[in-house]
C-alpha cells in the first residue's frame, strides 16, 4: 500500500538563504552582462599620468621643504628662547636672594624695614605702586626691587612668546607629516599605474627613460652664453659633478637631490647660502625676465606656482634634477613641461 505521507517542507530559514543566494546570483549575471569591459591604458597613456603625478608629487615636495625648513627655524628660536628663560630665571634667584639678604640683615639690627616687609608679603609686581609711598625705601631697595620687577616682566614675556612659538611648532608639524602623505600618495599613485604595464612595456619605458638620462648628462654646447658671476660659475660647475644623482624627494646632497636641493646645495659649495625652497629661491638677488638676458648659473623657475627650479646652463638649458625617475641632467627649457616665469641673479 503506498504511504500518503506529505514531504517535509523546507524550513522558513533555509528557504530566506536559498532565495537570497538566488537574488543575489541573478543580479551579479546581470551586473556582468551590462558592465563594459575595463580598458587597459597603452604605455604612452600610462607615462602621461605618471609624468602628471610626478610633477604634483614635486608640487608637494616644495611644500614639505617648506614645512621642514620652517619646523627647524622654530625648534632654533623656541631653544633660544628658553635657554635665555632659564638665565633670567637665575638672575631673578639672585636679586631675590640679595633682597633676603638685606631683611636678614635688617632684622638682626633691630626690625625689618615696613618696605621690605611689604614686598616679601605681596605680589612684588605692584609692590613699587604701593610702596612708591613709603618715606622709609632706601635707593639701594628701589633699584633692587625695580630690577626684580622687570626681570619678572622680561620672563613672562619671554615665556609667552615662547608658548606661541610652541603652538606653531605643534601646526608645523602636522603640515609637515600631511605634505609628506601627500608625496608618498602620489608616487604610491603612479607606481600603482607602472605596475599595471605589461613586462615588455615596464621595460620599454626604462629603456627610454635610460636613454634621456644618459643623453641629457653629457656636457651642454654653452655657445656663446656670457658666464654669471665667479660665485654663480662657481656654483654651476659643483652642481656639473653631480650629474646623474637620482632625484630624491627632500634631498639636499651631496649623492641625492630634489629641485630646490640642488641649486641650494651648489651655491653653498661656492659659499653662498641661499633659501631651501624654490618659492623662497625666487625671492632673492635679481630677477630676469628675458630668457636671453640669463647668464651661467642664473636661478631659473618654471610653472605659475614657482614649484621647479634649476641653473641657467645657457644654449636654451638647464641643468637640473627634474622628478622622481630622473638623474641630475641637461633639460631644454622648452620640455620642462611648465613655462619659464624668470631668472634670478643671486
Amino acid at each position: 500500500m503506498a504511504s500518503h505521507r506529505r514531504p517535509k517542507q523546507p524550513s522558513r530559514t533555509r528557504v530566506t538563504v536559498l532565495t537570497t543566494a538566488a537574488a543575489a546570483a541573478v543580479a551579479l549575471s546581470a551586473n556582468a552582462a551590462n558592465a563594459a569591459p575595463s580598458e587597459k591604458l597603452g604605455k604612452d597613456e600610462v607615462k602621461a599620468k605618471v609624468d602628471k603625478l610626478y610633477e604634483q608629487a614635486e608640487q608637494a615636495t616644495e611644500k614639505y621643504n617648506g614645512a621642514k625648513e620652517k619646523q627647524q627655524k622654530l625648534q632654533k628660536e623656541i631653544s633660544t628662547i628658553q635657554d635665555s628663560v632659564a638665565r633670567g630665571q637665575e638672575e631673578l634667584n639672585k636679586l631675590r636672594d640679595g633682597l633676603g639678604s638685606l631683611a636678614t640683615a635688617q632684622y638682626r639690627s633691630g626690625g625689618i624695614d615696613a618696605s621690605v616687609q611689604l614686598f616679601l608679603s605681596s605680589n612684588p609686581d605692584d609692590y613699587l605702586d604701593k610702596a612708591s609711598t613709603l618715606d622709609q625705601l632706601s635707593s639701594q631697595q628701589v633699584d633692587a626691587l625695580k630690577k626684580i620687577q622687570d626681570k619678572q616682566r622680561e620672563l613672562a614675556q619671554e615665556r609667552a612668546e615662547a608658548t606661541e612659538k610652541l603652538k606653531d611648532l605643534s601646526a608645523t608639524r602636522t603640515e609637515l607629516g600631511n605634505k609628506k602623505k601627500e608625496v608618498q600618495s602620489k608616487l604610491a599613485e603612479a607606481q600603482k599605474l607602472l605596475n599595471s604595464l605589461t613586462a615588455k612595456e615596464k621595460a620599454q619605458l626604462a629603456q627610454e627613460q635610460q636613454r634621456a638620462n644618459r643623453s641629457s648628462t653629457e656636457r651642454v654646447d654653452l655657445g656663446d652664453t656670457p658666464p654669471g658671476s665667479g660665485f654663480a660659475q662657481a656654483a654651476f660647475s659643483a652642481a656639473q659633478t653631480r650629474l646623474g644623482s637620482p632625484y630624491v624627494y627632500g634631498a639636499t646632497g651631496p649623492s641625492s637631490f630634489d629641485c630646490s636641493g640642488l641649486t641650494s646645495w651648489a651655491y653653498a659649495q661656492a659659499g653662498v647660502s641661499i633659501p631651501r625652497t624654490s618659492e623662497a629661491q625666487s625671492q632673492i638677488g635679481t630677477r630676469i625676465y628675458n630668457q636671453s638676458d640669463l647668464k651661467v648659473g642664473d636661478l631659473v623657475f618654471f610653472f605659475n606656482d614657482l614649484h621647479h627650479v634649476g641653473l641657467y646652463a645657457g644654449h636654451g638649458q638647464i641643468l637640473h634634477a627634474p622628478r622622481t625617475g630622473t638623474v641630475v641632467r641637461y633639460e631644454s627649457m622648452t620640455t620642462i613641461g611648465g613655462p619659464f616665469m624668470f631668472g634670478v641673479r643671486v
